[in-house]
Order: structure tokens, then C-alpha cells, then sequence
């Protein structure tokens, strides 16, 4: 019987199946961060359980880390304490930690794939909603609720309902300065922010066999921002170059038998899907979105909708936009803005910074624009300055910051003050989101540094 990739790597992961009921699923990798496990060892202390496999579990610091002078005690008294208590933790259980401090530290869902512990075919959770993220490398991956971290800490499985299964196929080539994060914004602007509810998703075709991982992990982080469980692209040697070497990867005779079993995740010629959707390459273009959810999103050169051509009732929409300060039928080129936050788990990688430096080399930041440029990990910060990223940044008058989720969510110093406008390289413009009042407009690299030296929302083509 032929089976979807989503199908062969989750059929062999399931430990039981409950009649009328979810199944009981094994989780190869658990990552924990400060925010959503200290509940969760709560649980287990209550129970008098212990972790059932701690060498299956990755914890990092990342979402109440300060993105500067990180070498001092964190001012702030709970995001100190939930830092403390993810250290106590992980050493009570043996399980490895990369906290303040540790060069490893970094975004969850850059410092998994760096180190090799992302690994196709392999099945991740973690208590945040964007492990869709590691779904790039052929693995399924999804967030979980902090119930659930507690179930896999101590059992690993997880009880799960087996959802449908959507595929979304472009073909073409894309056109100048259409980055990985604008294809997301265009899928998540063509099938809303429910539109794949219920599904997990393969990404197929021309423009996702040509992308990097980075950019790979960057469409399928956006996954959830459609309402999906998740979503994956098929391993090929673009992966297997990535991942080998690194530090948790397989070597010698068990990278030869890895091989052997990823190079089947395909899906199967005749393999059927529940839903199935085609767009052309050539309909994208550099996005911005416009108003309060990542699916109100246009290209550079269109016009904010009118309220009869989206989807969802007048006072709903008229809501939003009036939230953001846009009214219907305006153009979003050449909108002031505020803030520029290049970063996150979306868009905190090498590649990310280097597309930003290409469009601020030789140019200058705007002088009222504040920018906040935040690796996702150590080992980006050290490639920006290997690579001489730094100097350009810093010539054109820029500052860069120490790793952490930053202004993605606000939960540290990074906060957009009320009624100002972020072009944000993040995954979601939901009111407040980064910061009480901000206004959020979700892009690419390429948009933000085209934002940060004219101080406008710019069309990075004009730039480039």
C-alpha cells in the first residue's frame, strides 16, 4: 500500500493503538526550555516518577533570556526563577542543559538542528507551538501543552489522534529577493490562519527542493501559523549534507544504516492526501503582513484588502485594522515605521543575517528607527563575526545582541512600546504579541534591512 512520508514516519512510531481513541506515539527527542517544564516536573514530583529516558531530552534557556550583558544575574525575579528551576531540573534528572553562559545556549529551534539532534524520520516534541520548525529534516514535530511534557517526560509517548494529511506543491522559480519567509506568508495568506487545521503538511515541489535547510526550517516553522499540527519536506542530500558531522549525528557504520532507512522517507508515488494544494512560484513576491494574524498578509505591491475580499466579518476585520492604524485600500510601501527585530526561531540563522547585511552594506539605519538584531544561537553569533557580517552591521550603524527569542514574544527587556511599528522577521503580529500595543508587520530579512536604513516599509527589490 503506498504511504505519504507523514504516514511512514509516524506508523513507525506508534506503540499502541486505542480503538475509537488517539494512539500512544514514542518521541525520539524531547526539547524543554524554562517557560512551559517547571509545571511539568512539578507533576512528576507529586507522582514520585522520575524522567524515563533524560538522554532524549534537550533543555536550553532561551524565551526569559536578556539579549544583552547576559553575563549578569537576570533582573527580572520570575524569568530568574524559571531559569534557576530549568537548571535545577535538568541536573536533578540528568539531563543535559545549555543555559546563560553556555556557549551551546541558544533558540530551541535553532540549537536542536545545529547539533545534530534533529534528525530525519525521528519524531519531537517540546513545549512550543514552533517545534514544527525541525519538521524540515523529514521528522515529525509538533508543540505540546505542558500536561503533555509532563506525560513525555515521564513516559516517552504521547497520546495523539493521527491527523490528516495536506500537501502543498509550487513549482517554478521565485523571483528577486522571494525569501523562504515570503513563500510562508503567501501559503498562510491563501489558506488563512485555519485553513490546514486538523492536518499536518508536506511541502512539494520545485521551490522547496531548492531551498537550504535554513530556509526549509523557516516554512515549516510557519507551519502552525495555518492552523497546522505540523509540517515536513522530504530528506534528500541537502539534508544529509547539513546534518553530518555534527555533533549528535549519527558516524561511520551508524551513519551508513541512517542513510539506508532516511533515503526511503518519500511519499510514495500513489500515496493519496486528504487535501492538496498547487501554487505557482512566480505569484509570489517579497510579503508584508498588514494586520493583526500572520495570514493578513500582501505582497509589496498590493493594497491593504477591502473588508468584502478577505474571509470573516466586517467588525472583526475593521477591528484589526483600526488595532494597527491602516485603513482599507491603502498601500503598505512606504508606511514610517519604528522598530526593525531581525530574529527568532523563524528567522535567527546565518543565512537570515547575511540577507540582511547584503541590503545594509554601504547604506546607513535610519536614525529613528531602533533595531534589534538577535542571533539565534552562539554559534550564529560567532559565523556573523567570522564572516565579517559584524563590520557591516556596525559600519551602517547597527548593534548586535546576545542570543535569546528577543521581541518574538517580549517576555525579556525587548518590547515594542505601545502604537509603535515593528517590521519583524518573527512568526506572529497578534495584538501585544511584542509588547502591550505594538504594532506587528511580519517579513522577510530582506524587508526589515530595506526597512532599517529608509525607515519606511520599502520593496527590498528596489534595494538589492
Amino acid at each position: 500500500m503506498s504511504k505519504t512520508l507523514f504516514d511512514k514516519v509516524w506508523d513507525t512510531h506508534v506503540v499502541r493503538k486505542i480503538e475509537d481513541g488517539p494512539d500512544v506515539f514514542f518521541i525520539d527527542r524531547h526539547f524543554i526550555h524554562e517557560v512551559t517544564s517547571p509545571v511539568a516536573f512539578l507533576g512528576l514530583e507529586s507522582r514520585g516518577v522520575g524522567v524515563m529516558s533524560p538522554e532524549r531530552t534537550f533543555a536550553t534557556a532561551d524565551h526569559n533570556t536578556p539579549t544583552m550583558d547576559q553575563h549578569l544575574p537576570v533582573k527580572d525575579p520570575l524569568s530568574a526563577n524559571q531559569l534557576e528551576t530549568l537548571e535545577r531540573n535538568a541536573k536533578k534528572y540528568g539531563i543535559l542543559h545549555w543555559g546563560l553562559g553556555d556557549h551551546n545556549n541558544g533558540i530551541v529551534h535553532v540549537v536542536g538542528p545545529e547539533h545534530g539532534i534533529t534528525l530525519p524520520g525521528s519524531t519531537i516534541v517540546c513545549g512550543d507551538s514552533h517545534t514544527s520548525t525541525h519538521g524540515a529534516f523529514g521528522a515529525i514535530a509538533f508543540g505540546i501543552g505542558t500536561s503533555e511534557v509532563e506525560m513525555v517526560l515521564s513516559t516517552q509517548c504521547i497520546m495523539q489522534p493521527k491527523p490528516k494529511k495536506m500537501r502543498i506543491n509550487i513549482n517554478g522559480t521565485l523571483g528577486k529577493a522571494v525569501s523562504p519567509k515570503d513563500v510562508a506568508l503567501f501559503i498562510i495568506s491563501k489558506l488563512s490562519t485555519s485553513g490546514a487545521t486538523g492536518y499536518f503538511v508536506e511541502y512539494s515541489g520545485d521551490v522547496f527542493e531548492q531551498m537550504t535547510m535554513e530556509g526549509r526550517m523557516t516554512v515549516c516553522n510557519l507551519s502552525i501559523e495555518m492552523g497546522a499540527r505540523g509540517g515536513m519536506i522530504a530528506p534528500d542530500e541537502t539534508t544529509y549534507d547539513y546534518i553530518k558531522g555534527r555533533q549528535f549525528s549519527p558516524k561511520d557504520e551508524a551513519w551508513d544504516k541512517a542513510m539506508t532507512y532516511w533515503k526511503t522517507l518519500k511519499t510514495d508515488k500513489d500515496a493519496v492526501f486528504d487535501k492538496e494544494f498547487s501554487f505557482d512560484a512566480a505569484e509570489i513576491e517579497p510579503m508584508i503582513t498588514y494586520g493583526t494574524n500572520p495570514g493578513m498578509g500582501i505582497g509589496i505591491s498590493q493594497d491593504i484588502p477591502l473588508a468584502n475580499q478577505v474571509e470573516g466579518g466586517k467588525a472583526t476585520y475593521d477591528k484589526s485594522l483600526n488595532y494597527m492604524g491602516f485603513n482599507e485600500g491603502e498601500a503598505m510601501k512606504s508606511k514610517q515605521i519604528d522598530y526593525v527585530f531581525l530574529g527568532s526561531c523563524t528567522n535567527g540563522r546565518i543565512e537570515d543575517f547575511r540577507a540582511f547585511a547584503s541590503i545594509v552594506k554601504g547604506r546607513k539605519k535610519a536614525e529613528h528607527v531602533t533595531a534589534w538584531l538577535v542571533p539565534g544561537s552562539h554559534i550564529v553569533e560567532d559565523q556573523i563575526k567570522k564572516e565579517g557580517i559584524l563590520d557591516i552591521l556596525e559600519e551602517a550603524g547597527f548593534e548586535l545582541r546576545q542570543p535569546g527569542c528577543s521581541a518574538c514574544l517580549a517576555m525579556n527587556d525587548d518590547k515594542v512600546p505601545a502604537g509603535k511599528y515593528a517590521v519583524s522577521t518573527s512568526n506572529r503580529n497578534f495584538e501585544g504579541r511584542q509588547g502591550p500595543g505594538s504594532r506587528t508587520l511580519l517579513a522577510s530579512p530582506l524587508m526589515a534591512a530595506a526597512a532599517a536604513v529608509t525607515g519606511k516599509v520599502t520593496d527590498p527589490r528596489e534595494l538589492l
